[in-house]
């Protein structure tokens, strides 16, 4: 069984881009988080990001608002930074209070400027295979995982669990696109899908993106798939300072007996999806300056 080792391919990945960026001129990119609010989880996320900008020599700028800001006023916010030439990259971290509109904020946002990769834009060319766009950082983080791991996704059938804009429905456009590791046959399953254990017995691959801690067990796998795990859940563990340990969506260690690769959760896609922004970071620099 080989361990897919995403915090290992994403610093690969981070010292690529930082010698990228040491070798551009006097201006280099730059990247906005916007934060509404203090989610434990949010901040978290944002601090990763910042640290793996940090890391690369890609500047980075946080803008921190109460969760009291009104649609229109975060509206303006991001409108003022589609206006500053000084800003390449812009990313409002996910979830926003339920009286903001997700969607709208997104659309929001310069689709140049979308380093997240979900304007009606960008996911427009991702479904017209147009490389111009910006794609989804965890799909764009899996397919990458696979990529370096010299596992092929062609002529095989994956399996994505989850249909979110995230990351369930651009995994599938790229698993469906040309190349080595596109030309799949994709199937997204969901909450509505019936026999679900036996569409994933089908799978070659199986991306797990579900939000429901080891849901998929070892007896849904067929023997040599490829996992990878997307899923990020809390368990509660009394042997742990924090009361808590985190798993995927698969149970990692009876999956780790009958199949071929398998991610880790924690340290498998997670890492990918940062470094994935930063590279989004970076083609947005180059577009922008084209």
């Amino acid at each position: 069984m080989k361990l897919i080792d995403g915090k290992q391919i994403a610093a690969t990945i981070l010292e690529e881009i930082a010698e990228e960026v040491a070798q551009l001129g006097e201006e280099k990119p730059a990247v906005t988080f916007i934060r509404v609010g203090e989610d434990p989880a949010s901040v978290s996320y944002v601090r990763n990001k910042e640290r793996a900008a940090a890391k690369t020599g890609i500047r980075s700028e946080l803008k921190v608002f109460p969760e009291s800001i009104t649609q229109e006023e975060l509206l303006t916010e991001v409108e003022a930074l589609n206006n500053d030439s000084s800003v390449h990259g812009i990313l409002v971290q996910a979830p926003l209070p339920n009286h903001i509109d997700e969607g709208t904020i997104f659309r929001a946002v310069l689709p140049e400027k979308d380093v997240d990769g979900f304007h009606t834009v960008n996911i427009g060319k991702l479904c017209q295979e147009d490389p111009t766009g910006s794609v989804a950082c965890t799909p764009a983080g899996i397919i990458e995982l696979l990529r370096r791991s010299d596992i092929p996704s062609e002529g095989k059938h994956v399996v994505v669990l989850g249909r979110s804009l995230i990351v369930g429905k651009p995994a599938a456009l790229l698993f469906l696109q040309k190349g080595a590791f596109g030309n799949a046959t994709a199937t997204v399953c969901h909450s509505r899908t019936q026999n679900i254990a036996a569409v994933i017995k089908q799978a070659d691959i199986v991306v797990a993106a579900i939000g429901r801690a080891h849901f998929v067990t070892a007896d849904m796998l067929k023997p040599g798939a490829v996992v990878i795990d997307v899923g990020i859940n809390r368990i509660e563990d009394s042997s742990r300072k924090s009361g808590y340990r985190l798993v995927g969506d698969v149970d990692f260690e009876a999956a780790s007996e009958i199949v071929s690769a398998i991610t880790p959760v924690p340290g498998g896609v997670g890492p990918m999806t940062v470094a994935m922004l930063m590279q989004n970071t970076l083609r947005a620099f180059k577009t922008l300056h084209s």
